[in-house]
């Protein structure tokens, strides 16, 4: 017990670290106390549009709800048990657990927060190694999380004479294969292959009427407990960083990277801090865009950002529902998210002359 006080009585560095704050927030309301406020407000601006406007009054929080809907109905209809044998034959050349495909075609499909939610339990069930679990983190971050998104690309693909038809291939379902084949090779090399008759059926028994109305409070159980709370955390931090006046830097870094990455910056920043939907219509009203740019802008839309979903929802989303904990599921999206932008290079600087 006398160690416990003498251990007590010792400082530790976090709350040096809070004394710290202590002082700064006393001189701080005695000096300025507008700047507290000030802060707070510059925090209100940044979270408000985009937890409000996007998520609870736009379609976006609908989407959502619909996409989990959507897809659990694909899932009791015999969907994954169709991939998974379609999948297999690939898959098994590889040695690779061929769940790992399955949150990205439920992303292209419906959402990301939906894909994970239903296909980290497929990743589970099929018995999918950790590594495997990563894997398929990082290859869903390559699929568009909104078909909305994958439609709007194309019209304005078309718009500035691109063929669309080779580029959707090969930036949009390429990757579902390849990805894991890279990865499982340097990365993540705990995989294994299976056999069709060592993985259990993933087609629930639940009766259709079930499945929609449980997967509707489960959609509503996404958005309001797991995606919004993300949401707001991660724009916290933006609008302390902009308070300070470190946002307009960080932006400014951004628009520099994307030109020199053959990304258009304009909707590439906003594909990476709100929406690729919104985005992918910006670039409809836009002209006068280097093909390359829009090519690249159009990779970087198709894919898991904004940052919102990979430092906040995937954690979230995956700690619950698979293997992995928040910090590897994170690592993973990074991962998917920097073979994405490396992606965004490729394609528009070696596939642009050939595609227009």
């Amino acid at each position: 017990m006398e160690l416990d006080k003498n251990s007590r009585k010792k400082w530790r560095g976090i709350e040096i670290v809070g004394l710290a704050l202590v002082i700064i927030s006393f001189i701080t309301l005695l000096v300025s106390p507008e700047s507290i406020s000030g802060l707070f407000d510059s925090i209100t601006k940044q979270v408000f549009p985009i937890v409000v406007d996007v998520f609870l009054l736009s379609e976006v929080g609908v989407a959502i709800i619909i996409s989990v809907i959507v897809g659990r109905i694909l899932e009791r209809l015999g969907f994954t048990d169709a991939l998974i044998r379609i999948f297999i034959p690939i898959m098994k050349i590889f040695k690779i657990n061929p769940s790992v495909i399955i949150p990205s075609v439920y992303n292209v499909l419906g959402d990301i927060n939906a894909a994970g939610a239903i296909s980290g339990p497929v990743l589970k069930k099929a018995r999918a190694t950790k590594a495997e679990q990563k894997i398929a983190i990082a290859t869903m971050i390559q699929s568009p999380q909104s078909f909305a998104t994958l439609v709007l690309g194309i019209v304005a693909l078309t718009k500035f004479g691109i063929s669309a038809l080779p580029l959707v291939l090969i930036s949009v379902f390429l990757p579902i294969v390849l990805v894991p084949i890279i990865l499982s090779k340097t990365v993540y090399r705990d995989t294994k292959a299976v056999e069709l008759e060592e993985l259990p059926r993933f087609t629930p028994e639940t009766k259709l009427l079930d499945t929609i109305f449980s997967s509707a409070k489960e959609g509503a159980y996404l958005l309001f407990l797991v995606i919004i709370p993300a949401v707001a955390a991660v724009f916290t931090i933006i609008g302390i960083l902009d308070f300070f006046g470190i946002w307009t830097v960080i932006q400014s870094g951004m628009t520099t990277v994307l030109q020199w990455l053959s990304i258009e910056p304009v909707t590439g920043i906003v594909s990476v801090l709100a929406s690729p939907t919104l985005a992918m219509a910006q670039l409809n009203e836009m002209s006068n865009i280097a093909p390359a740019l829009v090519v690249g802008g159009f990779v970087l839309a198709n894919s898991g950002l904004p940052l919102s979903v990979l430092f906040g929802q995937i954690p979230v989303t995956w700690k619950e529902n698979s293997d992995i904990n928040e910090k590897e599921a994170l690592l993973a999206g990074l991962l998917g998210t920097a073979i994405k932008f490396v992606s965004c290079l490729i394609i528009g600087l070696l596939l642009t002359p050939l595609i227009i």
